[in-house]
């Protein structure tokens, strides 16, 4: 075993003492539960600020980082970082198994993927290594923790929320640093947390038939370098989001766009080249052209879930959000990638002639595709949900704002205020409110 499999493993058994937690728990009250699983990780942390440079802890969990700085910062940190989510598990309602499963996910999956590169795995087979073996972990550790407490537990559930901590591990970890995990951690939690405390309804064959399409489809975007490994990652997650937590109909507007998207950049690649307004890495898109394009989208599928709570948002209003979102994105990247082929591009603010490729640029061309993008979402939604004519015209006229929003921010603050992924992100947050605002006063939503 090289040294930083045999480090994962130690970090593997630190976070398997998570499972205290829940044993403090059947012993104890809360207040003092929540200072008593605190702590053990408090004092890792102050043991490896204090260790030796030069003894046998130090060697076990050294990082490259942790040799030139004296100190074991990434123990200590990942400690802390227990300690700190031990608090929401065991005083603010937090369910604890979603609390095991967040730590043993990031510290198993570490392990799985540091093995499988000691074996000379490229990085997609160590992703998949890491997202593999921290669902599996995940999986056992929240059945550990449950045994533990003597609760019930649905195991489509289980599986739901360990593949979503792993595919988020796996992917946050893919942007950040290693030193970074803290916040991994974190994240996994809190998301944890967030679904757990909804208590989603997932069937044995709801969750298999997701888990086997969204992967499937995520290796085919990756196989045709449609999307780099976060930006698959990121298709994944979202994709499996959107088929448990919303449903079918959902799931199939959101992977039009990212199947039509990503094969739109790949369009006429070498002359965008010769242009310059081609997509990097071959035109595979990452997370944060994904995430920027998708994550109205992602509020809207879980603002939907938690919408009985919420007597004054009608579930129906969180789909044309979503739905309006979606066509934006679509529209948009339509656009950009078709119009950009095109001569004599007129900025949208003052309607005189630039350069193809410079923000804000448009072509009737482009503006066409982006409609027929727009209208291919409506459609699906119109299929899928019986949205009616109002609401086609509804999500349809969300799409158009949402590229027209993208374009004059474009031409305006891009490349000053803000990048492409935060105005990505703003016309796809206008094309949300539209749609909501259009379907109430359109009689397509009622409050």
């Amino acid at each position: 075993m090289t040294s930083t499999a045999r480090r994962a493993g130690a970090f593997a058994v630190v976070g398997a003492l998570s499972l205290a937690v829940p044993v403090l728990e059947r012993l104890f009250d809360r207040p003092t539960t929540t200072v008593a699983a605190a702590v053990p990780f408090l004092a890792i942390t102050a043991i490896a600020l204090a260790a030796a440079d030069d003894g046998v802890l130090f060697e076990l969990f050294a990082r490259p980082g942790d040799r030139r700085d004296g100190r074991l910062y990434g123990l200590a940190g990942f400690a802390f970082a227990i300690a700190a989510l031990s608090v929401p598990a065991t005083y603010f309602g937090m369910a604890l198994p979603a609390f095991v499963t967040s730590v043993v996910v990031l510290s198993a999956g570490n392990l799985a993927a540091h093995t499988a590169r000691a074996r000379n795995v490229e990085p997609f087979g160590a992703m998949a290594a890491f997202v593999t073996g921290g669902t599996l972990a995940g999986i056992g550790g929240y059945l550990a923790a449950a045994a533990i407490l003597e609760t019930g537990f649905a195991l489509p559930e289980v599986v739901f929320l360990a593949a979503t901590g792993a595919l988020t591990g796996g992917l946050v970890r893919s942007v950040l640093f290693e030193r970074d995990e803290p916040i991994v951690l974190l994240v996994i939690g809190l998301l944890l947390w967030l679904f757990s405390d909804l208590e989603i309804a997932v069937t044995a064959t709801g969750i298999a038939a997701a888990l086997a399409v969204t992967v499937a489809l995520g290796y085919v975007s990756y196989a045709l370098d449609t999307a780099s490994i976060p930006g698959m990652l990121t298709g994944v997650l979202l994709s499996l989001l959107t088929l448990v937590v919303g449903d079918v109909g959902w799931f199939a507007m959101l992977i039009t766009f990212f199947g039509l998207g990503g094969l739109s950049s790949k369009l006429r690649y070498d002359q965008k080249v010769k242009r310059g307004i081609a997509e990097p890495n071959e035109g595979a898109r990452g997370s944060g052209n994904v995430l920027a394009n998708s994550v109205v989208a992602l509020f809207a599928v879980i603002a939907h879930a938690a919408s009985p709570r919420m007597a004054a948002a009608p579930e129906d209003l969180f789909l044309f959000v979503f739905a309006g979102a979606v066509a934006a994105a679509m529209s948009d990247t339509l656009s950009s990638e078709i119009g950009g082929l095109y001569d004599n591009p007129r900025l949208i603010t003052t309607f005189e002639v630039v350069e193809p490729g410079t923000d804000g640029g448009v072509t009737w061309q482009g503006e066409l595709a982006g409609l027929v993008g727009a209208a291919l979402i409506a459609g699906i939604g119109a299929t899928a949900f019986d949205l009616g004519g109002r609401g086609v015209g509804v999500v349809v006229a969300a799409g158009l704002v949402g590229m027209t929003v993208d374009s004059v921010l474009g031409a305006t603050i891009e490349g000053g205020l803000v990048g492409n992924q935060g105005v990505n992100f703003l016309a796809t947050l206008a094309a949300g409110l539209a749609a909501g605002g259009f379907a109430i006063a359109a009689g397509a939503v009622t409050l």
